[in-house]
């Protein structure tokens, strides 16, 4: 486990960025609560097999007792870099996600299915939209009852969701969570 090199750590934050904007702030900047310490430190990224985690500090500091190859996972799995070099968000970044999530939709009951198996949400599925989305944003889904479902990336602003068919697509399918039964052995 080592820290992000310059280049991953703006590849990582630029892609938190593009679903929480500016409360990227609260992310990197919140205080830990775990350990056993009266001062645990703060969270901080590592990146272990080509995987990055968000893991409180007084944590990787009790995992430097354990070898490399026997660590299988640390604190919350952010994303993975794959073999091309580029940063995917997972599903497990939903939490932090949802928390500080800039831009939301919500589902109607009747579409939460459809999203959760892997499809694109359409315009007749939407229940509620935030204000000033722009296409190419990135958005966390939620249910009407706000829990967060998964994420995507905006394919319409929301001024154009207002005037779109039902069947006009508005957000990309990423992630969901659904993902922990469909693709269990990789997670």
């Amino acid at each position: 486990m080592r820290t992000l090199d310059e280049k991953e750590t703006t590849q990582v934050f630029e892609k938190l960025f593009k679903f929480t904007g500016n409360n990227l702030k609260n992310i990197v900047d919140s205080p830990s609560h775990e350990g056993p310490d009266p001062d645990p430190g703060r969270y901080c990224f590592r990146l272990c097999k080509n995987r990055v985690y968000y893991v409180s500090e007084s944590l990787v500091k009790r995992a430097t007792n354990i070898g490399r190859h026997n660590l299988a996972s640390l604190g919350t799995c952010v994303g993975k870099f794959t073999k091309g070099g580029s940063f995917h968000l997972t599903v497990q970044a939903l939490g932090i996600l949802a928390a500080n999530a800039k831009h939301k939709v919500w589902l109607k009951p009747t579409s939460e299915m459809s999203f959760l198996y892997g499809n694109h949400v359409l315009k007749g599925g939407l229940g509620r939209i935030t204000e000033n989305i722009n296409p190419g944003d990135g958005v966390v889904v939620f249910s009407m009852s706000d829990v967060p479902l998964g994420f995507g990336i905006s394919q319409r602003s929301t001024q154009d969701c207002r005037k779109l068919d039902p069947n006009g697509l508005v957000v990309l399918h990423q992630a969901d969570i659904g993902e922990y039964l469909r693709m269990e052995d990789e997670l």
